[in-house]
């Protein structure tokens, strides 16, 4: 011990370029970390008793979304496929918040997981059907609806398996039922006083391929999609239809906008990654995404902005990276494009949710407040609906200025 005790006392950093070598190493990992993390949300505002809904809320971004919200007073609705797995998010974000309450702060008899609403709902974005009678169970529940953050989506998805409803998985999951729920639910939000749309959308957006004879690629040439390009062609349009919608929304209570989160590692989108394809690969690749792709609580920061700052009351049709107003790709800014798309996104909607589509009822471009059935044409066997259950689930939709029976 005396000795190695010694050769310590006697060693001269400046002898060798080692330590040198080795804090510059340190110095740069550090610094690329800290880049690659992105901005944090600038702020700590409150939206106490706000409603807010996340899709994909049992797990990564969306859970750190919701929790984030929760604990700034929100009211969080986590709208989850698999409902166990969000039932147990729900816990934990109780449970975590609570155990962050001071004591001193609460009633005696006060548990403080009680001072925190979460809680989780079954939404399978592949069916269009429970997209309905989620949103029939919101509005029949709640009087208004203040967030809606769309978060929920695939990739690395089977291009060849359709869903129930007949379109691509990236497509339907990405934007289709998004695009649905969110035109359900837009007369809850606007019957807040400021309703906010969020849409998740990605940085793979700039690689896509559209046609703009065929925007939502509902063609034959869907087939010839690989999973990065089917992905990116859906984020694309969730940027599109974001602006377009802002636009259609003009004059109302309701901002609608868009974030990337970055390159986030450690959620289930990498599940059927090439990344993930053997133990092998995930031991060479883990460390440069450790270093490089932000994690769950990092991609979460920009929409939780885009939920909370006041700042952005007026703000509305951008795109978001790093809690910034960024710039897209030149496709995503086409103007022609995405009113193309946003109507045969509504055309498409139509012929296969057989939905009655009336624009001066709701009122996207009047601030008025209405009421709006769901109306779905039910298989003749089917049993007749107690009078309760359809007021639940009756809901009308906006569109393109013109109105179709089903």
């Amino acid at each position: 011990m005396e000795r190695l005790l010694t050769m310590f006392e006697e060693a001269d950093p400046f002898a060798t370029w080692w330590p040198t070598i080795a804090a510059l190493t340190v110095g740069i990992v550090i610094t690329v970390r800290t880049l690659m993390s992105g901005q944090r949300c600038p702020n700590d505002n409150q939206i106490k008793e706000q409603i807010v809904v996340v899709t994909g809320g049992n797990s990564g971004i969306g859970f750190e979304i919701a929790q984030a919200l929760a604990g700034r007073g929100g009211r969080i609705i986590l709208a989850c496929r698999n409902l166990e797995a969000g039932k147990r998010a729900a816990a934990i974000i109780k449970r975590e918040l609570g155990c962050r309450t001071p004591l001193n702060s609460l009633d005696e008899d006060d548990n403080p997981e009680d001072r925190y609403f979460v809680e989780a709902r079954y939404l399978d974005l592949c069916s269009l059907r429970s997209v309905h009678h989620f949103a029939g169970q919101l509005m029949a529940e709640f009087e208004r609806i203040d967030v809606l953050v769309n978060n929920a989506g695939v990739v690395f998805a089977n291009t060849q398996m359709p869903t129930e409803d007949g379109f691509e998985r990236h497509s339907q999951v990405n934007y289709l039922a998004p695009f649905l729920l969110t035109h359900l639910l837009l007369p809850h939000l606007q019957r807040s006083e400021q309703g906010r749309i969020l849409f998740v959308s990605a940085h793979a957006h700039q690689g896509a391929k559209i046609d703009f004879d065929d925007p939502l690629n509902v063609g034959t040439w869907s087939v010839k999609f690989h999973a990065r390009e089917a992905f990116a062609h859906s984020k694309l349009c969730v940027l599109l239809a974001t602006r377009w919608m802002a636009r259609e929304l003009k004059g109302t209570s309701v901002t609608v906008n868009c974030c990337t989160p970055g390159l986030v590692r450690g959620t289930r989108h990498f599940r059927n990654s090439p990344l993930m394809s053997s133990l092998c690969v995930k031991a060479v690749t883990y460390p440069w995404m450790w270093l490089f792709m932000k994690n769950a609580y990092e991609g979460a920061q920009c929409a939780i902005r885009l939920a909370t700052d006041p700042q952005l009351k007026e703000v509305t049709g951008e795109y978001f990276n790093d809690c910034e107003i960024a710039a897209s790709s030149v496709t995503g800014q086409d103007k022609e494009l995405a009113k193309k798309l946003y109507m045969q996104t509504i055309k498409t909607l139509e012929s296969v949710t057989k939905l009655t589509v009336d624009r001066e009822e709701y009122g996207l471009d009047l601030q008025l407040e209405m009421e709006s059935e769901l109306r779905l044409e039910e298989p003749a066997e089917a049993e007749p609906e107690t009078e309760t259950n359809q007021a639940a689930d009756e809901k009308k939709w906006q569109g393109n200025g013109e109105t179709k029976q089903p």
